[in-house]
């Protein structure tokens, strides 16, 4: 199996990645938020500190271009190929009403014979491999059917499917049923991308599709940093599962290992945080926004801290990394992990 970060706009920066990957399992590929082609002649600092090499020690990152241009898409990837980059991303999936006015992102599927010529421009013209990451259709799931086909006709590296339209944002259900279609249409190797919150539920996706063994991680990591360190334990679990003869005996060493690992990842959910806080500070953050970027991070992972309530509120209202401290810390208590 193969597991790779989702991307997220202004959370999943260089300073999360790097602490991800020092903290917990590494991901087969990591995707830069996306990039937008500007006309300057670099990349700005924040962009810059984004892609260069030497800020993501150890990892498979792709960059993310967001685009509906030919020529803007392919200066960037020129921009880019300056950083040693081989392969780039390009994002049809983002739902942000200011992107899809835009005709970008999801916006741009709306546009199926726009997207056709814009992709076939890119392919004559790329030197490097191109993945894309999208969604199943603007309005309604039946676009898709005509997505697939356009897809199918150029060498794409890898096709990221995030089975909801634009207007679903991040609501309703994944639309299976698409996805399963695309399983059995696609010319280009899948990967899945939505709602994959826990073990349990990455474990129904594998029973489902079993001829894909490529998954996307975005929400249910920020909920919880040390999902794929569980469903890596769980894979492990489930081969000895078929081996041992004593079910009993199994059943004890699994419940044995999970409270082991409870304490084990809390202390390592504090460290990536406390390494997130003194990174963003040493890059010259400031306090304030430093706050503003924990409290994000908080306002995904609170969800698996239903109980932590009083402490959840207070990382809320902290103005002083003092008072955050000390808040996070009992959210921390209260955090679940399994």
């Amino acid at each position: 199996m193969k597991y790779y970060l989702a991307p997220l706009e202004g959370i999943t920066t260089y300073i999360y990645r790097r602490a991800y990957h020092q903290h917990f399992a590494p991901m087969d590929k990591y995707f830069t938020p996306f990039l937008v082609p500007h006309t300057k002649k670099g990349f700005s600092t924040k962009e810059k500190n984004d892609v260069m090499p030497e800020h993501s020690p150890g990892m498979n990152l792709v960059p993310q271009i967001m685009s509906n241009q030919a020529e803007s898409f392919l200066h960037t990837v020129e921009k880019l190929k300056v950083y040693g980059y081989e392969e780039v991303n390009l994002n049809l999936g983002c739902p942000s009403k200011t992107v899809v006015s835009k005709g970008r992102g999801s916006g741009f599927l709306a546009d199926p014979d726009g997207l056709d010529r814009f992709l076939d421009e890119i392919f004559k013209k790329c030197d490097v491999k191109i993945s894309i990451k999208t969604r199943i259709g603007k309005d309604a799931p039946e676009e898709f059917v005509r997505l697939l086909d356009i897809y199918n006709q150029y060498p794409v590296e890898e096709l990221i499917i995030h089975p909801r339209v634009q207007k679903d944002f991040y609501k309703n259900q994944p639309d299976l049923d698409v996805f399963r279609d695309a399983v059995e249409g696609s010319k280009i190797p899948l990967c899945y991308n939505g709602d994959i919150f826990t073990p349990e539920s990455h474990e129904e996706m594998r029973r489902e599709f079993s001829q894909v063994d490529t998954f996307m991680l975005g929400r249910g990591i920020l909920m919880n940093p040390a999902l794929l360190d569980l469903i890596r334990m769980r894979e492990k679990t489930d081969v000895k599962k078929t081996t041992d003869i004593d079910v009993t005996g199994w059943k004890k060493e699994e419940t044995s290992r999970k409270m082991q690992s409870v304490d084990r990842y809390k202390k390592e959910i504090h460290a990536f945080l406390e390494q997130i806080k003194c990174d963003y500070l040493e890059v010259g953050m400031g306090e304030k926004n430093t706050l503003f970027k924990l409290k994000e991070l908080w306002a995904y992972m609170g969800q698996n801290a239903p109980e932590a309530k009083k402490a959840l509120k207070r990382i809320r209202k902290s103005q002083s990394m003092a008072d955050y401290d000390s808040a996070s810390r009992e959210a921390l208590e209260d955090f679940i992990l399994f």
